[in-house]
């Protein structure tokens, strides 16, 4: 009788800590007595047959490293009833009894549609903007921010030094986390995120004259990706205030770098739920963070629910960065 067979790919935009998840997902499958096949390139990888047979020796050394060594990609054909069909078939010529899905929302559609095509899935969440509302926490969000934190310290070794307004520019589309807990880091002036309106003569600009008054010289701001604008936030603030104001934008450094201890630690944890969910012939869950306890819900209920923004965390933020 041949072993159990579990797939796992990474999907998406890449994060710190899949490497970790991958690792996490093969050697707990096969201390289980699974067979572990890897596929390359996300969903084009089940679409093409891009794949590898996993052993332990496959994923040595790969904890510490960025990005993601089963490689990803989009794929637009496997969004099509067509596509996920052609998959389903792949997994079953492979004799693949379920599959570890590693990635965002978008991953876990697709991880939905290929359960309901007969091939369980389970998702692990790895985005490093924290965007996922089913967990409190993501794969790759504690290193994107480490990451950002460093460089914006960098960058105001040059405002201090000019006494500058530096206006930068964190990852995070739809989801301000990366800016709020960024700019608490970094001791931000004032920090802009999607979730809150804001004003910028009274949220930035005010702010920045008040705390002059106080013999501040040198200001950092830090804006969300998802409310973009930055060369005109400098220019306006430079305009106002005769504060010399240069914009940069942090950008896809964010996604590198060997992945903090958090991010290797929360990753095993989730790939060995993923496997103990497949083992038990469970499919359509997604693995998630809930008041620092690994859980699992199902894929559609985690998708129909409703990030909450930690509007206690920016109003702290607000308080102590005057």
């Amino acid at each position: 009788m041949s072993k159990k067979a579990i797939a796992v790919l990474t999907s998406g935009g890449d994060a710190p800590g899949m490497n970790a998840a991958v690792r996490a997902v093969t050697r707990s499958a096969i201390a289980s007595g699974m067979r572990v096949i890897g596929v390359r390139r996300g969903y084009n990888g089940l679409l093409n047959g891009d794949v590898i047979d996993m052993n332990l020796r496959s994923v040595s050394d790969i904890i510490h490293r960025g990005g993601t060594t089963l490689f990803t990609a989009r794929s637009p054909e496997f969004n099509s009833p067509e596509g996920v069909k052609k998959a389903g078939e792949t997994c079953r010529q492979l004799g693949v009894d379920g599959v570890v899905v590693i990635g965002g929302d978008g991953s876990f559609r697709g991880a939905r549609d290929l359960t309901n095509e007969g091939i369980p899935c389970v998702g692990i969440p790895g985005t490093i903007d924290n965007d996922i509302a089913c967990s409190e926490y993501t794969v790759g969000f504690d290193t994107a921010m480490n990451t950002a934190m460093e460089m914006v310290d960098r960058i105001r070794d040059t405002a201090q030094s000019h006494d500058r307004c530096s206006v930068v520019e964190v990852m995070g589309r739809r989801c301000g986390d990366i800016a709020l807990e960024t700019g608490i880091a970094v001791g931000a002036t004032a920090i802009l995120v999607p979730e809150v309106p804001f004003d910028l003569q009274k949220d930035v600009i005010d702010r920045m004259m008040t705390s002059q008054l106080t013999g501040k010289k040198h200001y950092i701001v830090i804006v969300a990706e998802g409310v973009g604008g930055v060369d005109a936030i400098a220019k306006e603030i430079q305009a106002k205030t005769g504060i010399e104001s240069r914009a940069t934008v942090l950008g896809h450094v964010q996604r590198g770098g060997s992945p903090t201890v958090r991010d290797r630690v929360v990753a095993s944890e989730m790939g060995d739920k993923a496997v103990q969910l497949l083992l038990q012939g469970i499919g359509n869950r997604v693995v998630a963070m809930k008041n620092g306890k690994i859980v699992d819900y199902d894929i559609t209920e985690a998708l129909d629910m409703k990030r909450v923004f930690r509007k206690d965390l920016y109003d702290v933020a607000i308080k102590i960065s005057i």
